[in-house]
């Protein structure tokens, strides 16, 4: 990290402005050789000083230009901030010149990365970062938000800090063990601080996996035979003519995709090709994708046709849905009724039409009460966003059981300590307190250039 990194931190399309970034020993002065203005060096820090980019005597860009100096910056190292009009041809040369200059191209991630292992952030405020400028919706940017200032890392520095209290207490009783009444304390301050603590632990667990979809979104399967409208349903869904509709049955031959926010949750509907035997054999390939699609979306939407009886193909699917999330959609119920519907054979059935949106904010009403969206992010308690936090925070969570039987069982004291140790150096990975050079690159490449 003894070198300067440079990337364009703003999107790579045609706009206001563009941000030319560079972190690293040196910055400033590698700056300053290009920018015809004040002396970069001499300026103050936190400042913001207008000029120009030269190549040569040839002037690039007309810039302002930010001098933030160590150690009060995002990486804690020098940062300057180069802001260019937003033209592409501009802002790629202004980047060209840094690197001639002696920069090097930062790597994805590498600005964060350097905050982090200079102690700017822990791995979760850093992951945090990367979750805020994914964030699609309005919930998954309140959640990035909180991560981002702390709070789970709070909350996690409690645990370990009530560990080492309970660590150092083991420590008097093996010094001195002529004295049994401190052994007792002691076994039972174990007792009821683990106790407690594996109880929040789980707590958080619990509304983590549960609240997963903040983050990722709801996979949403509309399954169907062919023709019974469920292009249509996901057109009104989205909004937009998405997918054709035709009144010839097996139009949609692959999976259709697309996605709106519902109560600031992102719903990923995927419109599949009709189920029915075929022999036609692209056909064929695409209910076989259809029939996958069951099994990897977390909510179904079954359409049925109100103006037809239920086909053996129709039963077919309720069976493969015995198991699953789904909602039955009962379409074209503007048509003349044939269909019988057994209310024990199906569950959570809504009625649409052919012609009009009837029905559509009945079918969303559903999928809210299914997923109790509306009671998502109520209660304020501080989560897990991914699954690498989740695994350390369950394998944390068995040891804490471990140590729960082992004073129950009557162990040594000291044996004890030794799983309380483990706890304390597992809480410590989810901070990335320790970590592993692999795990670090491989984190950070998932960032975006620039970032």
């Amino acid at each position: 990290m003894n070198d300067v990194i440079v990337a364009i931190s703003t999107a790579k399309a045609t706009g206001a402005i563009s941000i030319v970034r560079l972190s690293g020993k040196g910055s400033i002065e590698l700056v300053n050789k290009s920018f015809k203005g004040k002396d970069l060096t001499k300026v103050d820090s936190h400042t913001i000083n207008y000029g120009f980019i030269h190549d040569g005597e040839k002037i690039i860009d007309q810039v302002l230009v930010s001098v933030m100096k160590e150690p009060k910056t995002y990486t804690r190292e020098d940062v300057v901030e180069i802001n260019c009009h937003g033209g592409i041809a501009s802002t790629n040369k202004i980047l060209e010149t840094m690197i001639l200059n002696g920069a090097r191209l930062a790597e994805p991630g590498e600005f964060t990365k350097r905050a982090f292992l200079n102690g700017r952030i822990d791995l979760v405020e850093a992951e945090a970062v990367m979750d805020l400028v994914n964030a699609k919706t309005e919930k998954s940017r309140i959640q990035s938000v909180n991560q981002l200032e702390g709070r789970l890392t709070s909350v996690i520095k409690n645990f370990r800090k009530e560990l080492l209290e309970l660590l150092a207490n083991v420590e008097v009783n093996i010094d001195y063990p002529e004295y049994e009444d401190i052994e007792e304390v002691t076994i039972d301050m174990i007792k009821e601080r683990v106790t407690n603590m594996k109880k929040s632990l789980l707590e958080i667990i619990r509304e983590s996996e549960n609240r997963k979809i903040i983050k990722e979104g709801i996979n949403v399967a509309i399954i169907g035979r062919p023709n019974v409208g469920k292009s249509s349903i996901l057109n009104r869904l989205l909004g937009e003519n998405k997918a054709i509709v035709t009144d010839i049955a097996g139009t949609t031959r692959d999976i259709v995709e697309g996605s709106i926010s519902l109560n600031g949750i992102q719903l990923n509907f995927i419109d599949t090709a009709g189920i029915r035997n075929t022999s036609d054999v692209v056909e064929k390939f695409g209910v076989d994708k259809s029939l996958e699609q069951i099994n990897l979306a977390d909510l179904v939407i079954l359409v049925l046709n109100n103006n037809e009886e239920l086909k053996d193909d129709d039963l077919e699917l309720i069976k493969k849905l015995k198991n699953k999330k789904y909602i039955t959609v009962i379409n074209k119920k503007d048509l003349e009724t044939k269909i019988i519907i057994d209310e024990t054979l199906v569950k959570n059935t809504v009625y649409t039409d052919t012609i009009s949106n009837d029905g559509i904010e009945s079918l969303k009403d559903k999928i809210i009460e299914l997923f109790n969206l509306d009671e998502i992010m109520e209660n304020d308690i501080d989560i897990f966003t991914n699954m690498r936090q989740i695994t350390l925070a369950k394998e944390s969570l068995k040891i804490l059981e471990d140590v729960e039987k082992g004073i129950n069982d009557e162990v040594y004291v000291d044996l004890v300590a030794i799983d309380i140790k483990r706890i304390w150096t597992k809480l410590g990975e989810i901070l990335g307190e320790n970590y592993s050079d692999e795990l670090i690159d491989q984190l950070f490449s998932q960032f975006c250039l620039g970032k």
